[in-house]
């Protein structure tokens, strides 16, 4: 979208969400007469603490510098939802908004029934790495993440504790990685505490966390050796769920004829 059509829609948008607002709605006195529907200009500057000149403004699709603190006010005001106050950053900032208080890593119903659906292994990261949800076959074939304790479920803590022949390699992807996502979340404490707990315990983390080494992209070949089902090769890939910028879905699709023929006879006795 041009920066032009950008704030044609930004000023639609504006416009639309203040006639919706009756002055009940806000709080304010009834007029008597109105020439209009909705809030007055005058009404949502003040309740958003700017000049009515300045709202005006931004209304009109001039260019205007905004906050991301008065842009919040603005939200706030109109009443936006969780989507109408994203547009709105993007239509405004050319960006999400900041991600809100509350409980952003929580996996909704639906995405745990999905997540059980699936006939392959799957799981759910958080931008920490904790894994916070994962279905029948990944622990029928993966991991049992359910045997050990919240606090252990770090996916990198427990990749960077396992001996495995590739192990080199798997660490400069995994901290490739994690550099991208801690770029994403500049600040937050758990992923400080993350970075400082794995570069105290794992000397190879401390050396490539120094490096510029990057990998936007979660995709790969891996292989698990079952104690059961013997060696099995996986692709696995990376999903963000939407509207949840702070979760990744990994899925594990059997990479080959063998291990496709495993997994479907895992995915008969686990699920039927």
């Amino acid at each position: 979208m041009s920066q032009t059509s950008r704030r044609a829609a930004l000023s639609q948008f504006l416009k639309s969400c203040r006639a919706r607002l009756t002055p009940a709605d806000a709080g304010l006195p009834e007029p008597q007469r109105r020439r209009t529907p909705g809030l007055r200009r005058e009404d949502v500057a003040a309740l958003s603490g700017v000049s009515v000149t300045w709202y005006t403004w931004l209304e009109q699709g001039r260019e205007v510098r905004v906050s991301t603190a008065v842009l919040e006010r603005v939200a706030s005001t109109l009443r936006l939802s969780t989507d109408e106050r994203e547009y709105l950053f993007e239509l405004a900032h050319d960006r999400p908004p900041p991600l809100p208080a509350g409980d952003v890593d929580r996996v909704t119903p639906p995405m745990l029934r999905m997540l059980e659906s699936l006939r392959i292994p799957a799981y759910i990261l958080t931008m920490r790495w904790d894994v916070v949800a994962w279905n029948a076959m990944s622990t029928a074939l993966l991991r049992d993440y359910g045997a050990m304790p919240p606090g252990r479920r770090n996916l990198l803590k427990i990749l960077f504790a396992r001996d495995r022949e590739d192990y080199e390699a798997m660490a400069h992807r995994l901290v490739a990685r994690l550099r991208v996502d801690y770029s994403q979340f500049p600040g937050d404490p758990g992923l400080d505490r993350l970075v400082a707990e794995l570069s105290e315990e794992f000397p190879i983390f401390r050396e490539l966390w120094s490096t510029s080494e990057v990998a936007a992209r979660s995709e790969g070949i891996s292989a698990t050796r079952h104690p059961r089902h013997g060696l099995i090769t996986f692709e696995h890939s990376s999903y963000m769920p939407e509207g949840r910028p702070t979760l990744r879905l990994i899925m594990f699709a059997p990479y080959d004829a063998a291990s496709a023929e495993t997994v479907e006879q895992v995915a008969r006795e686990v699920l039927g």
